[in-house]
């Protein structure tokens, strides 16, 4: 590591650190040449994965976006921000371990939409009615009958 001070690429590490849940390291290091101090931090790369939308369009993944869906379907819903925050985390998890680098937002909705299921019965109906694209009342009426025949 070239230290910023001299440009010298010899040092030694003082100090090691976890940071950012456990995903960086946080490093003290001591030049040898002249002697100060400076921090450096260490990262994964992540390849970005692409999500593969129906009209065929490529874009980057982007948890922000799955999490103002999820954020909008539970509006006014006894779901805390720490369950959405766990399940968009749950998801971007998926995403990248299935080590693809292009993914369908189809999947990226089933996902969420599975994940609902579990959390909240009412925010998942006004998720999947936007998902589905539901054109009217007897679609609507097969997804909660669907639902219903399931918890039996």
């Amino acid at each position: 590591m070239r230290c910023m001070f001299c440009g010298c690429e010899d040092s030694k590490v003082i100090d090691s650190r976890s940071a950012d849940e456990g995903r960086t390291i946080r490093r003290r290091r001591e030049c040898i040449s002249c002697g100060k101090r400076f921090t450096t931090y260490e990262t994964i790369e992540e390849t970005p994965v692409l999500v593969v939308k129906a009209s065929g369009i490529r874009q980057a993944y982007d948890a922000q976006k799955v999490k103002n869906g999820i954020v909008k379907s539970c509006e006014k819903r006894p779901v805390s921000m720490t369950k959405i925050d766990e399940l968009v985390d749950s998801i971007t998890k998926q995403v990248y371990n299935s080590m693809e680098q292009e993914v369908s937002s189809k999947k990226i909705g089933e996902m969420v939409m599975d994940g609902l299921k579990k959390l909240d019965e009412v925010a998942y109906v006004r998720y999947a009615s936007v998902y589905r694209s539901f054109t009217d009342i007897s679609s609507f009426m097969s997804e909660l009958q669907k639902m219903m025949d399931n918890k039996k």
